[in-house]
């Protein structure tokens, strides 16, 4: 049976069209309105605000926790400082992926793990010897996702204090009518925003005071198709959707490694030992088989196959997510696939991101990408693109 997360008294009465799914065994809205449209300009535009409860939240701590989670993830903990957050895969023993989140150093010896799958036997596997605690927190803490230009001064009207030198990637703690909240300027909409983390017996009274100082800024609640789309357009990996956990694979074509997602930046290879070492590094040696792009659809091509039917172009209206193959710039040898894509209102262009053979994942290679039309699998051309496609200042400023 479906569960529901501690907001639901506040988002089912929002949820106009009872347009719901699944996620991590609870019910979150696809979308509030019976359009998701003005929920994705929310975030684009003004301010929208998410119901993230359902992530996976693991708290660690003791004095080998650092040491636990550097075994574990390819970041280097140990050198993060209090109140910095990581973005981060972690792997098995063959270097591929089991799942990715983050990690945020809430003290010297504290740390909480976020992740999409349950992960709490693996910790515990990789656990043995040291002197840390695990605990599963995922039902006893909400999360809240607000995402967009006007993020900040909303969350300031609400914590009644300065943001400004929360830096990307940070946290810091607060109060929101007297309940103590954690904020970490991070998001899955790749604008600025920011998470609040708090006792599930406070989110709703957080998410009240939040609607109230957003107001006058034109926060919208916001549901994952609109956040599909986002996403997309930030070049931001979806589990079960642009790449399959290790645990799940059924055969090794299934599984990717850390360098084959393009997450090269996230292998700390100085770091003495983590699950998968040995077999990344020998990968980064002879250079990864596949990696994982951004892929633009020329817009003259597509429209020329539709109108060779005798039909105007006829694009989704939500992100999708499905596997379309990928071929050469003449459409002869199939050297890839996408996993997911969208049109993207802010930047008027068809957007796919793919896995590519290495030799094809340089930016602006041409391609061709199979395209559908009534009944018949046609190509349109087609582009690399370097990730992310939308990355403004604000984000990081």
């Amino acid at each position: 049976m479906l569960r529901t997360t501690p907001l639901h008294d506040r988002t089912a009465p929002l949820n106009q069209g009872r347009n719901w799914r699944r996620w991590a065994g609870f019910t979150v809205a696809s979308s509030y309105e019976l359009s998701h449209d003005r929920e994705y300009f929310a975030i684009r535009n003004s301010a929208a605000l998410l119901d993230v409860s359902p992530l996976f939240k693991y708290h660690i701590a003791g004095r080998d926790a650092a040491r636990l989670l550097d075994r574990v993830v390819t970041r280097d903990v140990g050198r993060t400082q209090v109140g910095q957050v990581l973005y981060t895969p972690w792997c098995d023993a063959r270097g591929k992926v089991i799942d990715d989140g983050t990690v945020a150093r809430l003290a010297e010896h504290s740390f909480r793990l976020t992740s999409a799958e349950p992960n709490l036997r693996w910790l515990g596997d990789n656990a043995r010897r040291l002197d840390v605690r695990i605990e599963d927190v995922s039902d006893r803490t909400a999360a809240l996702a607000l995402q967009g230009p006007s993020a900040r001064v909303i969350l300031e009207r609400a914590v009644e204090r300065d943001l400004a030198a929360v830096q990307y990637f940070r946290l810091t703690t607060g109060q929101v009518r007297g309940r103590d909240v954690t904020i970490t300027r991070t998001g899955y909409t790749g604008d600025l925003g920011y998470e609040i983390w708090m006792d599930a017996t406070d989110a709703i009274a957080v998410w009240d005071a939040l609607i109230e100082a957003g107001t006058p800024y034109g926060i919208v609640p916001c549901g994952i198709l609109a956040l599909d789309m986002a996403r997309i357009e930030a070049g931001l990996l979806l589990l079960d959707v642009d790449y399959v956990s290790s645990n799940q694979a059924l055969i090794d074509a299934q599984m990717s490694t850390p360098l084959e997602l393009s997450l090269d930046w996230t292998v700390a290879f100085d770091k003495p030992q983590f699950n998968g070492r040995l077999p990344i590094r020998a990968e980064r040696e002879r250079g990864p088989e596949w990696r994982f792009v951004g892929v633009e659809v020329d817009w003259v091509s597509l429209e020329d196959v539709f109108t060779s039917l005798g039909l105007a172009p006829r694009l989704p209206t939500q992100a999708w997510r499905t596997s379309v193959p990928l071929y050469d710039a003449n459409g002869i040898e199939q050297i890839g696939y996408a996993t997911s894509g969208c049109w993207s209102p802010l930047l008027k262009k068809y957007l796919t991101l793919a896995h590519v053979e290495a030799r094809y994942s340089s930016p602006d290679t041409p391609l061709q990408i199979e395209v559908t039309v009534e009944h018949r699998r046609r190509r349109a051309q087609a582009a690399v693109r370097r990730l992310p496609f939308f990355n403004p200042e604000r984000k990081r400023a």
